[in-house]
C-alpha cells in the first residue's frame, strides 16, 4: 500500500519541532506496514514574527528550506506555493496550494491513498489536486474549531474536504462529533502516541511544554503558583508573543519561573519527562501529545475540564487531573494535591499511556484505517 501523507505542519530545518507528531504518525504507519512518503505544503514567506524581528536570517529561512530529503528514512518533499497573507485568506490556501501539489503528486507516481493532516488547507488542497484518489483526513482540532468557525470561507472549505474523504480520523471523541456536524460521514478516533521510556521520572519540578500564546493559559499557572505557600519551581518550554508579559507577571508574583524558550524535540521531551508534574490548562486543546509524552514517564498531568484532549485522556485511564478553566484557586489546589501524590498518580499515568497512547498502537490503527478506506 503506497501512501502519500500531505501536511502543512511538518518539521523544517528552521523548526524541527513543527508538526513532529505528523512525522511520528508517518513513521508509525510505515512500521505497521505502509509504504509512506510525505509532501509538505511549504509557503516560502517569512512569518509575521520574523518580519517584526527584522533579522535577515529569519527573513530568509523559508527560502533556505531544502525541497527534498529524508527524515528517519521517510522521503519528504516540500511543495512550495504562494498565497495571500494568512489573516485574509487562510481558509483558501488549499486552492492556492493545489496546482503545486498536483504537479508534485504526478512526479512521485501512483499512490493508492492520500492521507491529509487537517481538512483545510491540506485536505482541501488534495481534493482539488487529485480528485478520485482515496482520501483520508486526520482532524486535529484547528480545522474544525478554528478554520471552520473563524475564517471567511472556512466552513465551506472544511465541509468540502470532508465530502471528498472516504474516512476521517479524529484525535478525540469530541473532535469526531464536531467533524460529523461539519459533514464528515465515516469518522473514527485514532489517538496519537508517545514512547514509553524504560524508567519513570523522579523529578519534583512543575513543567509546561507549549507555545506562549493566550489560549494556553500560562498566566493561570502563574496565578495559581502565587497562591501557594511554597510553590515548586516552574519550567516552561516554548516561546511566543506572551513571553514578556508572563516574565513580568512571574516577577510580580514572586514565582520562580524558568522560561527556556523553544528547544529541540528531544530536549523538550527530556525536560517534560523529568518533571514532578506537567501542567497545561489550555483552551481549544483537541488532544495534546505533550500531556501523554510526560505521562509516559510517570509524570502526572493537569489539564482544563471541558477540553477534548484532556477529557479524552482522563476517560481512558488515570494520571490526568482536570480543573475548571480560569479558576486559579482550583488549579493551585490541584498542583498541591498532584505533587503530594505524584508517585501513585504517575504510575497511573504511565499505565494509561501504555494501554491507550503508544505510537505502535497509533501505527496499527492508522494502517487499519487505510485498509478500510481502500475497501
Amino acid at each position: 500500500m503506497r501512501v502519500a501523507v500531505v501536511a502543512e505542519y511538518y518539521p523544517r530545518r528552521a523548526d524541527p519541532s513543527l508538526g513532529v507528531w505528523a512525522h511520528r504518525q508517518a513513521l508509525a504507519a510505515r512500521d505497521a506496514g505502509a509504504d509512506v512518503e510525505v509532501l509538505v505544503l511549504h509557503r516560502p514567506v517569512p512569518s509575521l514574527s520574523a518580519l517584526r524581528s527584522g533579522r535577515p536570517h529569519a527573513l530568509l529561512e523559508p527560502l533556505r528550506q531544502p525541497l527534498r530529503g529524508r527524515l528517519d528514512g521517510i522521503r519528504v518533499t516540500y511543495v512550495p506555493f504562494l498565497a495571500p497573507p494568512r489573516p485574509r485568506s487562510y481558509a483558501a490556501w488549499g486552492k492556492w496550494a493545489a496546482p503545486s501539489l498536483a504537479a508534485a503528486l504526478r512526479r512521485r507516481g501512483r499512490f493508492d491513498l492520500v492521507h491529509a493532516h487537517y481538512a483545510a488547507p491540506a485536505g482541501d488542497a488534495v481534493r482539488r489536486a487529485r480528485p478520485g484518489v482515496p482520501l483520508v483526513i486526520s482532524v486535529h482540532g484547528g480545522d474544525v474549531l478554528g478554520v471552520a468557525e473563524r475564517w471567511p470561507g472556512g466552513r465551506d472549505a472544511v465541509s468540502r474536504a470532508f465530502g471528498a474523504a472516504r474516512l476521517v480520523l479524529a484525535n478525540s471523541a469530541a473532535i469526531a462529533q464536531r467533524s460529523r456536524a461539519l459533514g464528515a460521514r465515516d469518522v473514527r478516533v485514532v489517538h496519537l502516541g508517545a514512547d514509553v521510556p524504560a524508567t519513570a521520572s523522579a523529578g519534583t519540578a512543575l513543567v509546561t511544554v507549549g507555545n506562549l500564546i493566550a489560549r494556553k493559559r500560562h498566566a493561570d499557572v502563574l496565578r495559581a503558583l502565587g497562591r501557594l505557600d511554597a510553590p515548586p519551581p516552574w519550567i516552561v518550554v516554548g516561546d511566543g508573543p506572551e513571553r514578556p508579559a508572563l516574565e513580568r507577571l512571574a516577577a510580580e508574583l514572586g514565582v520562580a519561573a524558568e522560561f527556556r524558550g523553544r528547544l529541540a524535540p528531544a530536549e523538550a521531551l527530556r525536560v517534560s519527562q523529568s518533571a514532578g508534574a506537567f501542567v497545561l490548562p489550555s483552551a481549544e486543546e483537541a488532544f495534546g501529545v505533550a500531556y501523554i509524552e510526560a505521562m509516559a514517564a510517570g509524570v502526572p498531568a493537569i489539564g482544563a475540564r471541558g477540553e477534548p484532549g484532556p477529557e479524552e485522556i482522563a476517560a481512558s485511564g488515570g494520571g490526568m487531573t482536570l480543573v475548571p478553566p480560569g479558576d486559579a484557586e482550583a488549579l493551585a489546589a490541584a498542583i498541591r494535591t498532584v505533587l503530594a501524590d505524584r508517585q501513585a498518580l504517575g504510575a497511573a499515568a504511565r499505565a494509561n499511556v501504555e494501554a491507550s497512547f503508544t505510537w505502535e498502537g497509533c501505527g496499527r490503527a492508522t494502517v487499519a484505517a487505510y485498509e478500510e478506506a481502500l475497501r
